[in-house]
């Protein structure tokens, strides 16, 4: 840890030497450094959450959520003619699609239909009780459901599609085509957006090392950073009179993944001694930036499902934790592997749970890997334990999508393979109280917080604020003002 402290202070020495550089760029670009680029800029595949805060912009789809988590029209409004029929009239006033071509209900057709057949798209499964899909006109679409679905407006939240590129196969990956406020200009060593409404154009870059993203933002390189900092920079950046920082609550969930087929975390008493073995509150000091909360559920404590007031958080408690793993009939030390991106703020984060763990006889090994190979690994099951934050959720569908005994990858995202008949039949009730009840007594993952929000700006950035789920909604209107 000594050596640790002694980095960071040689880091803040370094910043506190270096001078800002001009831009001496001819375009008026708004450069946004991201600790990780968009992976995929089709809706239909897209699960990072870099990729959906982009794809909100560049398409648009038939509903969204207010603040309160209430679903709310984007593109269309909505009739619930029975149980498994769903009426939907497109609103008069629509933007047409970047190529030019006007959206049209059967271009939602095309797009929903798209998403019932794909079969490498973790989508599907989400939309698979659609029987099928009629259009009316240009503006009026029925949707008819195999069975009832309380929560079946709620899930349509995937970007709208043309249908004739559909048919033509195209790549949306890589040259998305959607008719959000945001157009794709070209995607090389950044990612270069154009905004429909005054031409204003958006980088977003990759920088993985959150000091060089400060660097940048303090040389007038980048105009605009964030999350992904630790608090030392977040706070160093406040010192910085050419710099704005805005700091918010936030509902973005992260966790740690335990591989539930995995015969030691298979024990309800090793998983409560990992539990028990993590200081939450010392790294969320340590490592997280200013109004992080503790979690005991994925939803946040403002959303309607949740019940955090009547579950207990799992407190530090090492000497527990080796009792817990003694009963279980665990040999100390227990070794266990961590897998987590190489992401610095990810990796300091496992260094000192690490540590943490140790006092409870666990030896923890860290294992970094690249963003594409650690989340494939995820997704395929091939961990014991992993660390990842749940982003944008706002439907309590999250549960039976991330602990149903039917909805492993790529049928959903129960990357654990946890299976319980008893939570299955309270998911299947949509009794979500009980269910995260269950949830948080089985710990077939373990609760960490809700990581806090910020941004921090160079001075001539105006028009953008924190979110509580951390979108990029505010690059619909920000602006950069001349010096």
């Amino acid at each position: 840890m000594k050596q640790l402290k002694f980095l960071w202070l040689s880091l803040l020495l370094l910043l506190s030497a270096c001078k800002p550089v001009m831009q001496t760029s001819a375009e008026p670009v708004i450069n946004f450094a991201v600790a990780q680029a968009p992976l995929n800029l089709d809706p239909r595949y897209a699960t990072d959450a870099a990729s959906e805060r982009v794809n909100r912009l560049i398409y648009q789809a038939l509903v969204d959520f207010d603040n309160s988590f209430q679903v709310t029209p984007m593109l269309a409004t909505w009739k619930v003619k029975s149980a498994k029929e769903y009426f939907f009239t497109l609103k008069q006033t629509r933007a047409a699609f970047h190529h030019g071509a006007s959206l049209n209900a059967q271009d939602v057709k095309a797009t929903y239909d798209s998403l019932r057949t794909l079969k490498n798209s973790p989508l599907t499964a989400e939309f698979s009780n659609i029987s099928y899909i009629k259009v009316q006109g240009n503006d009026e679409i029925t949707f008819y459901l195999k069975q009832a679905d309380t929560h079946f407006v709620q899930k349509l939240i995937v970007g709208i599609l043309p249908k004739a590129l559909i048919e033509q196969h195209h790549d949306f990956s890589h040259h998305p085509i959607g008719n959000g406020a945001l157009v794709f200009e070209s995607w090389q060593n950044q990612l270069l957006l154009k905004r429909q409404s005054d031409g204003q154009k958006i980088s977003i870059s990759e920088v993985k090392d959150p000091t060089v993203r400060v660097l940048k933002l303090l040389r007038d390189e980048a105009d605009l950073l964030q999350g992904d900092l630790p608090p030392e920079l977040v706070a160093h950046l406040k010192t910085k009179p050419e710099v704005t920082v805005k700091t918010g609550w936030g509902a973005n969930f992260s966790y740690l993944g335990l591989n539930m087929q995995d015969p030691t975390l298979k024990n309800q008493k090793v998983r409560l001694a990992i539990a028990h073995a993590i200081d939450r509150q010392a790294m969320i000091k340590k490592v997280m930036v200013g109004n992080t909360r503790l979690a005991s559920t994925i939803l946040p404590p403002e959303h309607y499902t949740n019940v955090r007031s009547s579950l207990s958080l799992y407190d530090y408690n090492p000497v527990l934790a080796k009792k817990l793993l003694s009963e279980a009939g665990i040999k100390l030390p227990l070794k266990l592997i961590y897998k987590t991106s190489t992401d610095p703020q990810r990796v300091r984060f496992a260094t000192i749970m690490q540590a943490q763990m140790a006092e409870a006889g666990i030896n923890l090994e860290i294992r970094s890997l690249d963003w594409g190979t650690f989340f494939a690994d995820v997704k395929a099951g091939n961990f014991q334990l992993y660390g990842l934050t749940w982003v944008g959720i706002k439907t309590p569908e999250i549960y039976s999508r991330a602990f149903g005994s039917a909805n492993t990858p790529p049928n959903g995202f129960n990357r654990g393979r946890y299976t319980d008949a008893q939570l299955d039949a309270l998911l299947d009730k949509e009794a979500w109280q009980a269910a995260t009840t269950r949830i948080h007594h089985q710990l077939p993952y373990i609760p960490l917080w809700y990581e806090g929000q910020f941004v921090a700006m160079r001075n001539n950035i105006t028009g953008y604020s924190t979110k509580l789920d951390g979108n990029w909604d505010d690059l619909v209107s920000i602006k950069r003002q001349s010096l």
